[in-house]
This record gives structure tokens, sequence and C-alpha cells, in this order.
């Protein structure tokens, strides 16, 4: 069973969409978006700086259309199953029918918005912590006033909260802990930092009337599978300031059968967590359109037919 996922903030780098406009009505894919978001996809996605992509604002939306585009290419029409790391939850939204791409862009775009807005309150930011027991680690984090904001699995936590939090972290590591690495996000997502857009977010989200996924959501609020169109609208709201447990969907993808993972562009993250809390289950990482011929072969080899 295939299972698709999207990642999160954080995976984007310059140019990463530069080869992808070369696929057929890719270009006029993202200038449609971008027409619609108010947001030149194509400049953020080939042209613009590190600093310019690490913008919570110009991020978010930059990734759930690499995601949407890398998936039209990839041509996988009804995965086992699907999931999105924190902003890759709306991508994941799109491949499960709940939200056609444009309103899955128009709301993350107003997402991405209110937690640039929320972030500009205070300084505040997130960093990965390597290795680790979560039973140390959590009440250590606890203690330093940080959120356990991502819960990833495969002994990866990221920690949440003020910049000084964050400098008493690296100064004081959990015990087993090997490495504190800052993550290119601008602010404590995940966490009551952003409870500022949560508001935003519920006013925005009444203007739509989603689908039922047709096929399995599966949510980082719990890893449980959303059953509801209106529920996944629901969690996509609140999980703004609620942590991302990615630990326990994959959890649910071993439960559900999961043979195989294919992560979008710009994949990688969730793979190589996959490689490790999923022994034995096939991965696939969509960086650059190279990618898309061993991806292919996943999905013959483990979609149902």
């Amino acid at each position: 069973m295939l299972v698709l996922v999207a990642p999160g903030q954080g995976a984007q780098t310059p140019g990463f969409l530069t080869p992808w406009l070369e696929l057929p009505g890719a270009a006029d894919s993202l200038a449609a978006w971008s027409d619609a978001i108010g947001l030149d996809l194509v400049h953020y996605g080939t042209k613009a700086d590190a600093d310019e992509i690490r913008d919570t604002a110009v991020a978010q939306p930059l990734l759930v259309a690499a995601g949407l585009l890398s998936a039209d290419a990839l041509g996988v029409t009804a995965p086992g199953a699907v999931a999105g790391h924190s902003v890759g939850e709306f991508t994941a939204a799109a491949f499960a029918g709940v939200l056609d791409g444009t309103a899955a862009l128009k709301l993350v775009r107003t997402r991405g918005l209110a937690m640039a807005d929320a972030a500009a309150i205070a300084p505040t930011g997130m960093s990965a912590l390597l290795g680790g027991d979560p039973e140390v680690t959590v009440p250590h984090l606890e203690k330093l006033g940080l959120t356990p904001a991502n819960v990833n699995g495969a002994g990866q936590i990221v920690a949440a909260g003020t910049l000084e939090q964050l400098a008493a972290l690296e100064a004081d590591k959990p015990e087993g802990v090997r490495r504190v690495v800052p993550l290119k996000v601008a602010g404590a997502f995940h966490t009551h930092h952003m409870a500022p857009a949560v508001a935003t977010l519920e006013q925005a989200a009444r203007e739509l009337s989603p689908a039922d996924p047709t096929v399995p959501y599966v949510s980082n609020k719990d890893g449980r599978t959303v059953a509801t169109g209106d529920e996944v609208l629901s969690r996509l709201v609140g999980q703004v300031a609620n942590p991302v447990r990615w630990d326990l969907c994959m959890e649910t993808f071993r439960s559900l059968g999961a043979t195989a993972l294919i992560e979008v562009c710009p994949g990688g993250t969730l793979t190589g967590i996959a490689k490790r809390a999923l022994p034995g289950v096939a991965t696939a990482a969509l960086k650059t359109p190279d990618d898309l011929d061993a991806a292919r072969t996943l999905v013959a080899e483990h979609t149902a037919v």
C-alpha cells in the first residue's frame, strides 16, 4: 500500500522549483496560482534567495504549490493514504480531494500571512533535537518553557519557543541529545505563540465548502484518519497552534499496511524519518523531475489495481 506525503516548512531551498518548470503545463499552473493568491510563485521558486523564501508568508504557499506540481507530474491517482507534515497537510487535503488546488493555496496564503503576523509579536523560533529519549527530552523542554512542537519519531523532536529559551536549550541539552539544529522558520509554530493566527483561519475557512476525502487522510493532530471534509478543515485551522504528531501518523501508516512512501517536492525530510522509523517500507523523495521514474516504479509496484 502506497502512502503519499508532503513536507513542511523548512524543506524549501533557493531555486528548487526551476527544473519543475520545464515540465509541460507547470509554468501555466504556477502562473494561474500566482494570480489567484497575489504572490509570484515563479519568482520565489526560481530566483529568490534563502532569506526571501524563509518568510512564512512566502514559504507556505510555495511548498504547497511545489507539492501539487510534483504530484501531478507523478500521476498517482489513488494512493492508499495521504498525509502532510504541518503546512504539508494542506497539500495532502488537495491530494484527498477535500479542497481543490486553488482553494488550498488561497487558504494557505492566508495561513502564512497570519502566522507571520503572529510571529512578529515576539522573537521566536524552532530547533530540531537529534537523538535522545522522548520521555527524557519532553520534560526537559517543558522545564525550559519550550514546547515539543513536532514529535517526528525516529528520535527527532522539534522544540519551539522564544529565542532566549532556544539559546538556553543549546547550552543545556537533554541527556542523550546529540545535536540541536535551528530550523529555517520564522516563528514558534504549533505553539500558543500562533494563537492569533487561528482566529484568522477560522474566518477564512467559513467561506469554503470542503468535500469528504476520497482516500484515507491521516491527521497530524493524533495520527487518526479523518472521514469528513468538515473535520479535515477544522483540524487544518486548529493545527496552527497544536503540536504535530508525525510519530503517530507513521504508526497509522504501519497499521494501514504501508509498503511504500513517496514524498512530494521538496522531498527528503519525511523519507529520511521513514527510513529509520518504518523499516521495510520502500521510499522515494521527489526533489527534481529526475526522481519521477523511480517514484513511478513504486507507484506501479505498490498501488492496488
